[in-house]
């Protein structure tokens, strides 16, 4: 017995130590956007509506914890695979969530003052990694996810295809010297970047796998690469400062939500016809919603905060629906357009701007 015992502890202990290449997606909070919004320069509203983003715990699973969780209900299992695009590593993972929550905060504040009126004008600023391929040369010089590249050999770097660009026809080994913005993340997940500074490195023969850039202008495969993945880097000028405190939340799928709340703030009457409603979707700066992960734990979060009425991307109703109760009703859309049109078809007033845009 004594023999049996210490063999199912050792089981015990060796499946707690042992980590699988899975995660859980598991629900999360719904938290209301409002308290989360600081903004000078413009009159806003002082009479919150309730529109809540909705996230979702994330969490690396050992092997016992699979076993246990298996038997838990509203946990979806993802493979590490699948959080990352191929070949690059899980250690860059958080760094991308923060980026991809900067991005959202950024298109949400310039989609929420142009759907009122504003003229917000952008202006390029380089190429920002998002991604670092192991092995590659920009793996081996250390950079990270969220720097941002503005010139290679003194010429200036406006977007990733003029990087791209740059390197497409090198030959392998070429020296190349990178003037790069170091991004420095805070504990909650904060980016701000820190003065140029040289990176000098040498390009690599093309990783197998990789196809066409589809940058205009640059045909057939890249005879060399730095081992980057990017984002075009943008500046905003704003017509007011805008702060939103997402501490600890990276991604994107807060971004309908945060527009829809910045809108409210800074319009007249209630937005939502005084419902309370959750909404989870990308936002990008032309009002697109874009599909995004863990809905239908996103969808038990919010009805355990209390919304009446939940908007999703178009293409993830079917799972939010799957997942509700009744007393949630499920809204897909596809544009911030769309969106609102529906606020109003639920007693929600068109938004009017309190200051009249310049």
């Amino acid at each position: 017995m004594l023999v049996t015992a210490a063999i199912l502890i050792a089981l015990v202990l060796g499946l707690h130590a042992w980590n699988t290449s899975e995660y859980a997606l598991t629900p999360g909070n719904a938290t209301p956007v409002a308290p989360l919004v600081k903004i000078h320069g413009v009159a806003t509203n002082p009479h919150h509506d309730k529109i809540m983003l909705a996230d979702v715990y994330l969490q690396s699973l050992t092997a016992w914890q699979w076993l246990t969780m298996h038997f838990q209900s509203h946990v979806q299992f993802v493979p590490a695979s699948e959080l990352v695009n191929p070949g690059i590593p899980s250690d860059e993972l958080g760094a991308q969530g923060f980026l991809e929550m900067r991005d959202a905060k950024q298109a949400a504040e310039v989609t929420a003052f142009r759907s009122l009126g504003w003229t917000v004008r952008a202006t390029r600023t380089g190429a920002i990694v998002n991604g670092v391929v192991s092995p590659s040369p920009a793996r081996s010089a250390n950079v990270h996810v969220g720097d941002e590249i503005v010139a290679v050999n003194g010429t200036p770097v406006r977007s990733t295809c003029q990087l791209i660009g740059y390197v497409h026809d090198l030959a392998p080994g070429t020296k190349v010297r990178l003037s790069i913005e170091r991004v420095k993340i805070s504990n909650s997940g904060t980016l701000s970047w820190r003065a140029p500074m040289t990176l000098n490195m040498r390009t690599a023969s093309v990783a197998s796998g990789v196809g066409a850039s589809g940058c205009v202008g640059l045909t057939g495969r890249a005879r060399s690469w730095l081992g980057v993945s990017g984002e075009d880097g943008y500046s905003y000028l704003l017509p007011a400062s805008v702060s939103i405190d997402t501490a600890d939340i990276g991604g994107p799928s807060a971004g309908l939500a945060m527009t829809l709340s910045l809108i409210n703030e800074l319009s007249g009457g209630s937005l939502t016809g005084h419902h309370v409603i959750a909404a989870t979707g990308t936002i990008d700066v032309k009002g697109n919603v874009g599909d995004v992960g863990g809905v239908a734990q996103k969808t038990v979060a919010v009805q355990r905060a209390g919304a009446t009425f939940f908007f999703v991307p178009q293409v993830e109703v079917a799972a939010a629906r799957a997942a509700a109760s009744p007393g949630l009703t499920i809204l897909g859309v596809t544009t911030l357009r769309q969106a609102l049109r529906d606020l109003r078809s639920l007693g929600g007033v068109a938004p009017q701007p309190l200051t009249a845009p310049s």
